[in-house]
């Protein structure tokens, strides 16, 4: 079953549009005069995803789309009462699949920006107009929120964190240019990059740095911002455990290389 399989939940009636409302463009500036969608996929977050939602809803004027992806808890009926827009995956597909479909969804619905965040309360929601504003005022195709350039001390997990050293530097050194959060789910991306995202060419499996690497070689803009995250409010992480991190470095590794090696996009196939 592909992505675009997955069932839609929306208010009857209500407008999906993410206009802002009067005097809202001197706080959000270029954010409050674009569609911009926030996607977030979520499995199992009933307990932590109203807060997040309300959160984000305080601090931009965007639309909110929740994937999903598989969950067995109310973490849909959740996100529905809190104003998001659902899209519901029949059983768990991962967590790059349900990125997917929200980028499919944002190609259909022809939102100017999309900016994806964790449903765990891990990145800072006040965040995420600066990371849109970066690429609505044109200085890049793809934001990258990194939680290393704030200089406030964000220690990761042991295991996480030399899979960050080493895939931070396999990237700087593929893509020329200093990379130092290459794991961070925290972004934003054009209406050009989201689409191309939805092509096969998109790692759904693991799509971390070697995205990273992706849009370089298709010949994207890349950047990093830095961002508050903090540590997991509801404990959980994917790559919790001893063999899960071990799988994921050696999984995030093989990618690369199939990136790597892969023959380069050509420009003129990428949606503009």
């Amino acid at each position: 079953m592909t992505t675009t399989e997955a069932a839609a939940d929306t208010p009857d009636g209500e407008d999906s549009s993410s206009a802002a409302a009067p005097g809202e463009e001197s706080r959000y500036g270029l954010a409050a005069t674009k569609r911009g969608l926030v996607l977030m996929p979520a499995f199992n977050e009933e307990h932590g995803i109203a807060g997040v939602l309300d959160r984000i809803r305080a601090h931009c004027p965007f639309d909110v789309v929740v994937i999903d992806d598989g969950s067995s808890d109310s973490t849909a009926a959740i996100a529905r009462e809190h104003g998001a827009i659902v899209l519901r995956h029949p059983f768990n597909m991962g967590y790059g699949a349900a990125l997917q479909t929200g980028y499919k969804y944002a190609s259909q619905c022809d939102y100017d920006v999309l900016v994806q965040i964790d449903a765990d309360g891990q990145h800072d929601p006040s965040f995420i107009v600066p990371l849109a504003n970066r690429i609505l005022e044109g200085h890049s195709d793809a934001c990258v929120g990194s939680r290393f350039l704030t200089g406030e001390g964000y220690i990761p997990p042991f295991a996480r964190r030399i899979g960050m050293v080493l895939f931070g530097y396999i990237a700087s050194v593929v893509t020329h240019r200093r990379v130092t959060d290459p794991t961070s789910g925290y972004q934003a991306l054009s209406r050009r990059v989201f689409r191309f995202f939805t092509s096969d060419l998109f790692p759904a499996d693991y799509p971390d740095a070697d995205v990273l690497i992706l849009l370089y070689r298709a010949g994207f803009r890349a950047e990093e911002i830095p961002v508050a995250m903090k540590a997991s409010a509801t404990g959980k992480s994917m790559h919790s455990g001893i063999l899960k991190p071990l799988f994921y470095v050696f999984k995030m590794l093989l990618s690369i290389m199939v990136t790597i090696l892969r023959k380069t996009p050509d420009p003129d196939q990428i949606p503009r």
